[in-house]
């Protein structure tokens, strides 16, 4: 979804074509894996920052096509709305200061971004939903002036029948509402970590980023408040997949945002045909390229937010690849709380996938789907079945059992040993406090019923550079 389209409106013969070379595309990728034509060597790191323009009031600053022209850096781009961005990061092979090398690109261009906000009586703020955000911010009005944008709104409305959308989120504060546009989708920004890893190990560290799922986003809850209300602790979850429903009630796990409808087997680029197969077609733009780009394939892709996703992506020499998409984290809460966020899941997801016993055979696929939508309900406070039918505290899982092993992966990784004590560090303390950024935000209401003063207090704490274990409440 990041590439912008031509038109906004389609024919019945644009579907029909863009289909025609879907299928194509899709039946040239599983037999361009079965024959070893992807990327069979590499390890590669990157990720997707999204964040928050904000005024001087803590409402959310619809400014983004002005300070993006200000700021000219092709690693920052639009998103949904206007008042949200996107960073990106330079990929990294995965060893030695590769992590280090994230966190200080991040924080170089997230300084750039602050002093160019200023200049827009605005600043940036990660944070998973914004606890000032008002129902009535998200309007077409707030949408960034972008065909893909308001191409997508039309086309997820026609699928519902020109239905509105309907949010419904349960919690101590109950959230019913309805909504006309897919705006809400605004609400949700994320820590997208990528990874590129030898195509023969695809499916083993999908399958592992799948099942490690709800003790990450256990670990790195952020968004516990939406309209004002206490909802769940990672409320992003179900507020995005609501965001986008294009009314598939029978069937939730072929929801266009979705945690999937089981492992990968064998062949990882499965998951393409079950997109064809599945998912209705929802931007019909044709392109030139010959199949093998992929193109259609990758618009397609681009249109169904599994919250494990694999891509096809190409180096610099035009070389295919496969990689997944761990999409499950909030922004936030601080720039060294996000780099050990992604030191952390490269590190599990290492180990988990390199077991003799494939861990996924010991724990159902509905399993760690159940597990997923717990631990984002709960955060730090879930208790989640695990391998082998074991129960319990996921803190205790995450302390215990995880932690060790995100170690031992970064050093089969030939990560630089103090980057991977700074960064674990960070996560044990995390763990020791049982503080992520959704626990320090309920404390901080609790004692001062102030978002606004949360707010200001959060963007403080950031800006200071503390991971959110040491933010005082």
């Amino acid at each position: 979804m990041g590439q912008e389209i031509a038109d906004t409106r389609f024919s019945q013969d644009d579907f029909a074509r863009f289909g025609r070379r879907l299928a194509e595309e899709t039946q040239r990728a599983r037999q361009a894996y079965a024959d070893g034509e992807f990327a069979d060597q590499q390890r590669v790191a990157g990720f997707e920052l999204e964040a928050w323009l904000i005024d001087r009031n803590f409402y959310p600053a619809p400014c983004n096509q002005a300070f993006l022209a200000r700021l000219a850096d092709p690693l920052v781009v639009p998103e949904l709305s206007r008042f949200n961005i996107e960073f990106n990061a330079t990929p990294q092979t995965l060893c030695g200061r590769a992590l280090s090398r994230l966190e200080d690109e991040l924080a170089a261009t997230w300084s750039r971004c602050r002093h160019t906000a200023h200049e827009e009586q605005a600043t940036v703020i990660a944070i998973g939903t914004l606890p000032t955000l008002r129902e009535s911010d998200l309007t077409l009005a707030s949408m960034t002036p972008l065909k893909r944008y308001a191409a997508l709104n039309r086309q997820v409305l026609a699928a519902r029948g020109g239905r509105p959308l309907t949010l419904d989120i349960a919690g101590s504060e109950p959230l019913r509402t309805t909504h006309a546009d897919v705006m809400l989708e605004a609400a949700t920004t994320s820590f997208q970590v990528h990874l590129q890893v030898p195509a023969s190990e695809v499916a083993r560290h999908l399958n592992a980023s799948m099942l490690l799922s709800a003790p990450l986003v256990a670990l790195t809850a952020n968004s516990p408040f939406v309209f004002g209300r206490a909802l769940w602790h990672e409320t992003r979850i179900p507020l995005f997949e609501q965001s986008v429903d294009c009314g598939d009630a029978a069937h939730p796990e072929h929801r266009r945002v979705t945690f999937g409808s089981g492992y990968a087997g064998a062949d990882p680029t499965q998951c393409f045909a079950e997109n064809l197969a599945r998912y209705p077609v929802l931007l019909p733009m044709e392109s030139d390229t010959p199949p093998h780009a992929y193109a259609h394939l990758r618009l397609h892709n681009g249109t169904i937010w599994r919250w494990n996703r694999m891509l096809i992506g190409f180096d610099g020499g035009g070389a295919p690849h496969l990689r997944i998409e761990q999409r499950v984290m909030p922004a936030g809460p601080s720039i060294v709380d996000m780099i050990a966020n992604a030191a952390f899941y490269y590190g599990v997801v290492r180990r988990l996938a390199s077991q003799a016993e494939p861990p996924e055979s010991t724990l159902p696929f509905a399993s760690a789907r159940e597990n997923f939508y717990q631990a984002a309900r709960d955060g730090l406070n879930a208790r989640i079945v695990w391998q082998g039918g074991r129960h319990g505290a996921i803190a205790d899982l995450l302390e215990q059992d995880l932690l060790p092993l995100a170690r031992a992966g970064l050093a089969d990784l030939d990560i630089a040993g103090d980057d991977i004590d700074r960064y674990l560090d960070v996560i044990a303390l995390r763990l020791r406090t049982r503080r992520n950024g959704a626990a320090w935000q309920l404390e901080h209401y609790s004692r001062h019923h102030d978002l606004f003063r949360l707010t200001a207090d959060y963007l403080e704490h950031q800006r200071s550079g503390m991971p959110v274990h040491e933010w005082p409440a």
